[in-house]
């Protein structure tokens, strides 16, 4: 079998496990965050917490809910990596640094998994397991829980009410990411993936010295990472390392699971909003962009350019061979099209295109389908500037799933597309134009410049991935990194619940001749537009002297 056709077998079974999954779950999630009922530990939860479920929240107390348990968040794990040195099942390992400790709380609070530090080096069984796996349950909730309260605001009307941060918080984790990744690590222990709490063993003596491994409960947290989009590896080597990731079917495995929810969610939408070809116009859209991305990045790293790649049936630098391109190729698109940044190859070896094409996946917002909650409100965003647009050109008030798009909706939207291309550009201008941030670059011209740009981007977009060869465990990465990761998850959060507090004050509007149809197939197509055109082109200098200088070169 040729590679070319093994890579298009694997997408193409892909998307039909996608498919199976695709109603009854997004039937399950509209269940779990309409249903007035709460489980018996949920209602232990919320006793000791001191919440009360039932309270319903506008969108300034909804967002203090969200912010307070992110710091505290922050604290606890910045604390516990401080102290590991006297924590038990520390490996050994010595505490973390006050600047590392602060980008790694920072990176799991946001969802970004970032990681400066050798993970098998650094953070014994009780960071991982009490604080690096649990954040990427809880993070990972917190992102539903702000689309779902997005959804609630189109969903409701003549009401500021958006459900109860803290009752959807607790189902995220209870009804949905536990249940689904217990299942997940089932099936990954059963392929070969490790789960324990073993020390560090010596595995072989070598000229450099003697060579060791240390096990862990990798499996567990292989899943969540995946599910939740989260991304952070057990290993340096991320899943390119065979403890996390042994097999072609694992592979693939784990490309389901961090498509699954995001996916899903847009059936939830098109549920609780009682219109699901509004959900399919928002998947549509969201397939679209993915399939293209994955079909240029394969003919990119398939294309065959000097005698090397001819003998090795493509670039194969830096990729695994039990995975090869197809496998690889899919991995990096859906890794870096949501905002999960696990890799299983090493971006900084793809060609520039290639490359190129990884970063504008996260440039894009990471909509398609984007990370576990933020994927459906990046792209509900862009479905109200796509409104708004198509309303400009026929001169009409613009509306979308029977709300009216005005002058305070729209600059919400507006603002919410502004702050991550902020954030990368000027983080980036910054450490470009400073003498010390340079030295880091383990490239020089555009693939130096490259490394820098990726490392911003996939920070601000709260991906996590890297481009491998930027040394970032510097103070003055570990801090503006972790700045940008913060500012770039919880700023857009601001604006997105502003703007459901704004919906859910609305009356409905009643469609009429002049409504456009939002669930059709134009409406797909001028969203794909807008996705490409305003989000895209805004970094298009940027990629200019990076990726594309490069791939041209």
């Amino acid at each position: 079998m040729s590679p070319v056709l093994a890579g298009v077998l694997q997408l193409l079974a892909l998307m039909a496990a996608l498919a199976l999954a695709y109603v009854p779950l997004g039937n399950y999630l509209a269940r779990v965050y309409s249903s007035p009922r709460h489980l018996r530990i949920e209602k232990w939860i919320y006793k000791g917490i001191g919440a009360d479920p039932d309270t319903e929240m506008r969108w300034p107390a909804y967002l203090r809910g969200v912010l307070a348990f992110s710091v505290a968040g922050v604290l606890f794990l910045y604390l516990l990596q401080r102290l590991q040195g006297v924590l038990p099942g520390s490996l050994g390992f010595a505490s973390i640094d006050p600047d590392q400790a602060f980008n790694t709380a920072a990176s799991f609070v946001a969802n970004t998994n970032w990681q400066s530090y050798y993970g098998e080096q650094a953070m014994g069984h009780v960071v991982q397991t009490a604080g690096l796996a649990v954040q990427n349950f809880v993070s990972a909730a917190v992102g539903i829980a702000v689309a779902v309260a997005l959804v609630r605001g189109f969903a409701r009307s003549r009401t500021g009410e958006l459900g109860n941060f803290w009752a959807d918080l607790v189902r995220g984790v209870v009804r949905v990411l536990v249940p689904i990744a217990v299942v997940g690590a089932v099936i990954l222990v059963a392929c070969g993936v490790i789960q324990n709490f073993s020390g560090i063993h010596e595995v072989g003596q070598f000229p450099g010295g003697a060579q060791e491994w240390n096990g862990g409960a990798v499996a567990s947290q292989e899943v969540i990472k995946e599910l939740g989009t989260n991304g952070g590896g057990y290993f340096n080597a991320n899943s390119a390392h065979p403890f996390e990731n042994p097999t072609p079917f694992t592979n693939l495995f784990e490309i389901f699971l961090i498509l699954l929810i995001p996916v899903a969610l847009t059936r939830t939408f098109g549920v609780m909003t009682g219109s699901v070809r509004q959900g399919y116009a928002i998947l549509a859209t969201m397939a679209t962009i993915w399939l293209s991305f994955v079909a240029l990045m394969m003919w990119t790293e398939f294309a065959h350019h000097g005698p090397a790649l001819q003998a090795a049936g493509g670039a194969m630098e830096g990729k695994e061979v039990r995975f090869g391109i197809g496998g690889s190729s899919i991995f990096a698109v859906s890794t870096t099209l949501t905002s999960t940044g696990a890799v299983d190859s090493f971006h900084s070896s793809y060609t520039g295109l290639g490359g190129g094409i990884t970063m504008l996946g996260m440039m894009l917002g990471e909509i398609a389908p984007g990370g576990v909650g933020s994927g459906l409100y990046g792209m509900l965003v862009m479905a109200v500037i796509a409104v708004f647009v198509a309303g400009l050109m026929v001169g009409r008030t613009p509306e979308y799933v029977g709300k009216k798009i005005g002058t305070r909706e729209i600059k919400f939207a507006a603002c919410y597309i502004l702050v991550t291309p902020a954030l990368v550009l000027v983080f980036t201008a910054a450490a470009m134009a400073l003498p010390t941030p340079g030295d880091s670059m383990t490239n020089s011209g555009a693939h130096g410049f490259s490394e820098i740009l990726y490392a911003y981007t996939s920070a601000s977009n709260n991906n996590g991935s890297a481009f491998a060869g930027l040394n970032a465990d510097t103070q003055w990465f570990n801090t503006t990194l972790g700045l940008a990761m913060l500012l770039g998850r919880f700023l857009p959060m601001v604006f997105v619940l502003a703007l459901a507090g704004s919906l859910a004050r609305q009356q409905p509007v009643p469609a009429t001749k002049g409504t456009l149809r939002t669930e059709k197939p134009l409406f797909s197509g001028l969203l794909v537009g807008a996705v490409l055109i305003i989000t895209g082109l805004t970094y298009f200098p940027a990629l200019a002297l990076g990726p594309l200088a490069e791939g041209l070169a």
